[in-house]
């Protein structure tokens, strides 16, 4: 839904030459149609926006990126800029100014809301720590970073479907993904890197 509003908000104005729904759909979609820019949703399934710019940066170092967030968590902010975005917005903007903005990044430009903007200079002028930005954790989803936590404080599958209000099913789906994103073996690996992280 909010995909269709801003097509509907922004289609008039520029070319939109493709869209996705998760981190593998965007990152196919983008190095096959090579857009001058992506507008990019920092929290897309799948690990992330940051995952997407890294990816496609990595083959092609030409395309744009601005992000596109309902968070305004510095974490967020330095995650996804570090990754390679050019600019960061909130989803509290207008249709006119993500079009201003696709425009100004398209032309070389940075564009973030003056409040994000803060947080960059910030972390550039040493008051907020760009180490602790854990690039591990920012490719996992909210759901994921959820069902993390649970299972390393040693809730079983059924607790954690309880908790969080979803079937045991979607928990295991979960748990695999992130053990194959982290690239951890079982569950004991799991809770010492949440522990290690102090995310416990």
């Amino acid at each position: 839904m909010f995909r269709t509003g801003v097509r509907t908000e922004i289609g008039a104005a520029v070319d939109i030459v493709g869209e996705a729904g998760d981190v593998d759909e965007a990152v196919k979609v983008i190095l096959e149609t090579k857009p001058d820019v992506v507008l990019l949703d920092v929290h897309l399934p799948g690990g992330g926006g940051a995952e997407v710019a890294r990816r496609v940066l990595a083959t092609d170092s030409e395309v744009r990126f601005l992000a596109l967030s309902v968070s305004d968590a510095p974490e967020d902010v330095i995650g996804v800029i570090r990754a390679g975005a050019r600019g960061y917005v909130t989803k509290t903007i207008t249709g006119d100014e993500i079009v201003d903005g696709v425009r100004r990044i398209a032309d070389g430009d940075a564009v973030f809301s003056p409040r994000l903007a803060g947080f960059v200079l910030d972390a550039f002028a040493g008051a907020v720590d760009p180490g602790s930005i854990d690039e591990e954790l920012d490719r996992l989803t909210q759901r994921e970073r959820e069902v993390l936590r649970l299972i390393a404080r040693g809730y079983a599958y059924k607790e954690v479907a309880k908790e969080l209000f979803i079937s045991v099913k979607t928990v295991e789906t979960h748990v695999s993904s992130v053990l194959r994103k982290l690239q951890l073996s079982n569950r004991y690996e799991l809770t010492r890197w949440a522990t290690d992280r102090r995310l416990v």
